[in-house]
């Protein structure tokens, strides 16, 4: 019964084991769960009630006064939204008088609209022009709305003058009915409270702010109210421009690790825009700037859509056919190995590509190649959480659902910013947080989390970057040594010698809160309180990101947190569990797909002859169980020159990965390195052949969330350099001699999910019946995935406790090099930039900043916005100052999105000691002030002339036409 419909329908949540009432709604007997609204219970006897105010993803508000019915022996007509469903009541949606009164509400709402519905934006998608049409309003009296308010004595809003100071969409008070959906979606969807209702009766009217332009305001642009607005009042002004679309294909975002599904709305092969899907697992109808809006990249003028090729990194690109691309790619890699040995090329693959597309890349690696040399920049950020849970646990992903935060009472956040990495999940997260669930926040910075307008942490151990470690053994020193471990949780579920020797370490006088506080910086009493409330508070839940990961301990930072979610119980069930927040759209997909040197498909290591011999019978070949080479291994090869090519698929190294001089030494080393992207990346401008990548507009495919949720990827356009990503490595391992003939990428799923246990039930066919689907997925165990990990026992049989001892990184301060600096993201901007640096989301972040605390400013002289020099044992170089109190003392901050500010010039070639993921989050610098002369470094001066020689070379190469940009695009 009403399967349907949401649990939120309306605002009345569904139970199936909740009691029923059965009531009659015009002459039908409905039964309903218990407090059901009578507009839900209409539903269900197939009658539709008009409304305005109302809609699926907001609770009830009752303001329209369209929705009313009659009732059986009560007098009035209530709102049928906000009325529960009793047990013999007897319901009337029809009849003369609730006509009369429909008339006359829309009467009143359209005396004060504009009559345009021929020239309005949203003419064929406006819910006020179908419910005059429902109500039969043929005329309004009052005459207003065509006239100038005078005739008839009256006042109107007709005048009201368009913000459009928002590049994505426009705000038409004019024809705003203050309905409150958009402001309702602004709090409880997205949790910003950005709009009100500003003034009272006639002159009330939506209000971003302070009566402040959109873009004044603290409106982050999630689209939320667009979406509800059920007029043209809030109107994306590509729809403005193009006019409603006429079909729609179902897809998923290509950003962030949430994975949201969005209905691609088109008009031909044109994209006119992007709707949150509300059937989408991971997101349930809700958006970010980036998913929302930030897609124009996909035709941005700096695509490449012909192949090129070029001996020397100094001559002028060639555009040539794909055939001779290929075929020149092919016959170098083939002279490369004939002349330095078969391990003298690699590949890499990429978190933006597909699941398939990624396991051609590593199979073409494994197969073609005839090594093991393929790693992927989800090692990059996350591949500590693979080892670490692998180790603890027994799988390498996180435990949960997005959705089971909504069973969570505590919180603990750990190295994330999910407001501005993962803002969609952050939405989530912070209605439960105002719902009344406790927050712990433990992080370097002052996060929004921590003070923000709406949500306040309970605790914030704010800790010196580089000593997670220390804090993570103190807390679990607190709950082993007070009693507060969940003993049966763990006799049952825990391997016992494991947790004696974990328990007798964390009790050690060396782990205590007192004895780390001197390490962490956070005082005893916040460390003793926050794990109290973590071990006693109710279903707990770690919510974790790269200042977790990328840190010399990373994978020793992951088992502690699976170590104090095991002694607490804390997984196997809603609400609770371990749970990585992933950067990038696929990198869950990537680690599955065998991205690592020495693990195939399904985290099964090359050296297990059994395993390999399954891929042998299916690929054809020998493997060599030998492991590869990771990343830095191949750049410190190339310096040692042993290793002369590289196939990079989607990924840009100089500007992603850490000591960026030593990564450009590296590919200047090479004689062949093939790079194939959308744009001309940072790493492009040192490659000989350049493979014009497709969009995930231009291809079908899967991406792998942070759930582990397997989502289709649709193709909606042509790929505009004729081919999608998955069909250039088939035409690459072919001119290879290694045949691959794949129609269709669902043909590539079925051999991923004929080699690979936890993928066995998975298929394109399924994934489009359930809309998605949660690995493990097999017709045994798990027919149609697994939501929640862990439930009756861990996937390694009993979990395991590991010693987490606290081990200082190399990086540390001086007098030199007195402060330490950390990095992230901001929520506009993603990643590297290439996609949203060519969007307008430019508008709101333009520039990396180093963000620093004002006493540590004022002790260098440095002013705000003033230009300052950065320096480290790596290199230097040159941003403008951010004078914030969100930094401590002591720790810088910025962020990585555009090439020119060089921060990964300065960041060291330190890592995790289990993956070698860099330690981005920790590296000891000096900043002072820029002389006024200087305000570029000696590397981004370089930089700069090499850009400038890219160019020239480029102009030479293409004298007809407008060159594609080698440096920072505007849009």
């Amino acid at each position: 019964m009403l399967s349907h419909l949401k649990d939120t329908d309306f605002g009345t949540p569904r139970r199936e084991s909740e009691q029923t009432v059965s009531l009659e709604i015009d002459g039908e007997i409905v039964t309903v769960p218990a407090g059901t609204s009578l507009m839900r219970a209409a539903m269900e006897a197939g009658v539709q009630v008009p409304k305005l105010c109302a809609t699926d993803s907001l609770e009830p508000f009752g303001s329209c006064r369209l929705c009313l019915v009659e009732i059986e022996g009560r007098k009035g007509f209530p709102a049928s939204c906000t009325t529960p469903a009793e047990a013999g009541m007897k319901v009337k949606t029809q009849s003369p008088q609730l006509q009369e009164l429909r008339k006359g509400v829309m009467e009143l709402y359209i005396s004060d609209h504009p009559l345009d519905c021929l020239t309005c934006a949203a003419n064929g998608n406006c819910e006020l022009q179908d419910m005059a049409g429902v109500t039969g309003l043929r005329e309004v009296r009052y005459g207003v709305g065509a006239g100038d308010g005078k005739t008839s004595g009256g006042k109107h809003h007709l005048d009201s003058k368009k913000d459009e100071s928002n590049p994505y969409f426009t705000y038409d008070p004019s024809k705003c009915i203050v309905c409150n959906r958009c402001v309702r979606a602004c709090e409880e969807t997205q949790g910003t409270f950005a709009l009100t209702i500003s003034g009272r009766g006639f002159e009330a009217r939506v209000s971003p702010g302070q009566d402040q332009p959109f873009m004044e305001s603290e409106c982050v642009s999630c689209g939320a109210c667009v979406e509800a607005c059920p007029t043209a009042t809030l109107q994306e002004k590509t729809v403005i421009m193009l006019g409603q679309a006429e079909h729609s294909k179902i897809t998923t975002c290509a950003y962030c690790g949430v994975g949201c599904g969005f209905k691609a709305e088109m008009k031909g092969n044109q994209v006119v825009r992007m709707v949150p899907w509300k059937d989408g697992k991971a997101n349930e109808g809700h958006s970010c700037i980036k998913g929302r809006f930030a897609w124009g990249y996909a035709t941005h003028k700096d695509r490449v859509t012909k192949p090129m090729i070029r001996k020397s990194i100094h001559d002028a690109w060639c555009e040539v056919s794909w055939d001779e691309a290929i075929n020149y790619a092919a016959s170098e890699f083939k002279r490369i190995q004939a002349k330095y040995g078969k391990d003298a090329i690699g590949g890499i693959t990429s978190s933006r590509c597909t699941n398939e597309e990624t396991y051609l890349v590593q199979k073409l690696v494994r197969a073609a190649f005839g090594n093991n040399n393929v790693d992927t920049c989800a090692r990059v950020c996350h591949s500590p959480t693979g080892y670490g849970l692998g180790q603890t646990l027994g799988t390498s992903a996180g435990t949960q659902t997005f959705k089971s935060v909504e069973h969570a009472d505590v919180i603990m956040v750990i190295g994330a910013n999910p407001s501005d990495a993962h803002p969609v999940f952050a939405s989530r997260m912070k209605k439960r947080l105002r719902q009344g669930a406790k927050l712990i926040v433990i992080d370097p910075r002052q996060i929004d989390l921590v003070d923000g307008p709406h949500v306040k942490a309970d605790y914030h151990l704010q800790l010196k970057p580089g000593t997670n470690v220390a804090i993570i053994s103190a807390l679990a020193h607190v709950i082993v040594t007070e009693g507060l471990v969940a003993q049966d949780y763990v006799q049952q579920r825990c391997d016992d010698k494991s947790w004696r020797e974990w328990s007798a370490f964390v009790a050690r006088a060396d782990n205590s809160p007192e004895a780390m506080e001197s390490v962490t910086g956070v005082p005893a009493a916040h460390i003793r309180a926050a794990a109290r409330l973590y071990a006693t508070g109710g279903n707990a839940a770690i919510y974790y990101g790269l200042g977790v990961t990328e840190h010399a301990q990373g994978s020793t930072m992951v088992m502690g947190i699976a170590n104090l979610a095991m002694a607490t119980g804390n997984v196997g069930r809603e609400g609770v569990g371990v749970n990585p927040l992933r950067g990038q759209n696929n990198v869950q997909g990537a680690c599955d797909m065998g991205s690592f040197p020495h693990e195939l498909p399904g985290y099964r290591h090359i050296s297990d002859s059994t395993v390999r011999s399954q891929f042998e019978a299916a690929w054809g070949v020998t493997l060599n169980p030998e492991p590869g080479l990771r990343i830095p291994n191949m750049l410190d090869a190339a310096h040692a020159g042993e290793f002369k090519g590289l196939y990079c698929e989607g990924e840009d190294i100089v500007q992603s990965d850490p000591n960026t001089q030593h990564v450009t030494a590296a590919l200047m080393a090479m004689e062949c390195l093939v790079v194939q992207d959308i744009f001309l990346n940072e790493t492009a401008k040192y490659a000989h052949v350049f493979l014009p990548g497709s969009s995930f507009l231009e291809k079908d495919g899967t991406f792998t969330n942070a759930e582990r949720r397997i989502s289709r990827v649709r193709k909606v356009m042509p790929a505009k350099a004729g081919y999608a990503d998955w069909e250039v490595t088939m035409k690459l391992a072919n001119a290879l001699g290694y045949p691959m003939q794949y129609q269709h990428p669902s043909e590539i799923m079925a051999e991923i999910a004929a080699l690979t246990p936890s993928f066995r039930g998975v298929s394109y066919e399924k994934i489009d019946q359930h809309g998605s689907v949660q690995w493990p997925c097999n017709e045994t165990t798990a027919e149609t995935g697994t939501a929640i990990m862990h439930v009756d026992q861990f996937v390694r049989g009993k979990g395991r406790f590991i010693i987490t001892q606290y081990v200082a990184t190399d990086e540390k301060v001086t007098r030199k090099f007195p402060l330490l600096l950390t990095t992230g993201r901001i929520l506009s901007q993603y990643n590297v930039g290439a996609q949203t640096r060519r969007t307008e989301n430019s508008q709101w972040h333009h520039e990396d900043r180093l963000h620093i605390h004002p006493h540590d400013a004022e002790e260098r002289g440095i002013q705000h916005d003033a230009w300052v020099k950065i320096e480290s044992r790596a290199g230097d170089t040159v941003l403008r100052a951010f004078v914030t109190q969100t930094m401590q003392p002591g720790v810088v901050y910025t962020t990585f999105h555009f090439p020119e500010s060089g921060a990964n010039v300065i960041t060291t070639d330190n890592s995790d000691w289990a993956t070698n993921c860099p330690e981005y989050k920790v590296t000891a610098v000096q900043v002072m002030p820029a002389k006024p002369s200087m305000e570029q470094s000696a590397w981004q001066q370089a930089q700069q002339e090499f850009d400038a020689e890219q160019l020239a070379l480029a102009q030479v190469a293409w004298p007809e036409k407008k060159q594609p940009s080698t440096t920072q695009s505007t849009t």
